[in-house]
């Protein structure tokens, strides 16, 4: 099988970890995943129209630390409860669909947020391959596809992937916390990380500035914020939540 590969552009990569040249080809898959990330934990679909392209592209992302899941197509995928790991799709982008590839990457995104994709297209098309990650695409090859390129860039995924539930996960500790707030501990809170002094949010309350010290140090203990710059990445965190 023909290894070489089209890289890439630099420019139409996500950011990721700072790599080394790659060593001999080998299968154990050393990169930069977790090893909190036990074995079975990952998983990494390929979905792709053609039986025989599916199985060369399950054996060359086979690995002992992730599993992998062989699909024809991405309502399959789409169509079962989400991987509760760090997961990534490897997907065909000559897969038809209504609205092109643009359109099939923003449905993935939406329906499965933790879940990066890599795409792989036939033809060196640079106009496709923007359009795939400004969509949201984490990396864009092309065929033939080399086992280092596609195992590198699947790691890369899977610790994207990893990164981005641990946010959910710290975002939604957040909220459950906030939750345990008065209503009265929310308001002062809500008024501390803008800035105000006691004073003022006491002024703005029409409560006195020991009542204010009072709330605000009963919703720092509740939230779990060290200091007021805590506080405020928190209810920037909330924020963001809700927005999304």
């Amino acid at each position: 099988m023909n290894n070489n590969l089209l890289q890439t552009p630099a420019a139409l990569r996500w950011p990721s970890p700072a790599r080394h040249e790659f060593p001999p080809l080998h299968w154990r898959c050393v990169g930069d995943i977790s090893e909190a990330d036990s074995v079975g934990s990952m998983a990494v679909f390929i979905v792709d129209g053609d039986d025989t392209h599916r199985a060369s592209l399950q054996a060359l992302t086979r690995c002992d630390r992730w599993r992998t899941e062989g699909l024809a197509t991405v309502q399959e995928l789409l169509g079962r409860a989400p991987h509760p790991g760090p997961s990534c799709m490897v997907l065909d982008a000559a897969l038809q669909h209504p609205g092109g590839l643009p359109a099939l990457q923003r449905r993935v995104s939406a329906e499965r947020v933790e879940m990066p994709v890599i795409f792989i297209a036939g033809d060196a098309d640079v106009p496709m391959a923007v359009q795939a990650m400004k969509a949201g695409a984490v990396d864009f090859l092309t065929k033939p596809v080399s086992g280092h390129r596609l195992l590198y860039a699947v790691e890369d995924a899977l610790a994207h992937s990893r990164a981005m539930l641990e946010r959910s996960a710290s975002a939604r500790a957040i909220q459950a916390r906030h939750a345990t707030l008065s209503r009265r501990e929310q308001e002062v809170m809500s008024l501390v990380v803008t800035g105000l002094l006691n004073k003022q949010v006491g002024a703005e309350l029409g409560i006195s500035e020991i009542t204010v010290k009072a709330h605000r140090g009963s919703a720092m203990r509740k939230m779990g914020a060290r200091s007021l710059p805590d506080l405020v990445n928190m209810a920037n965190r909330l924020q963001d939540a809700l927005a999304g």
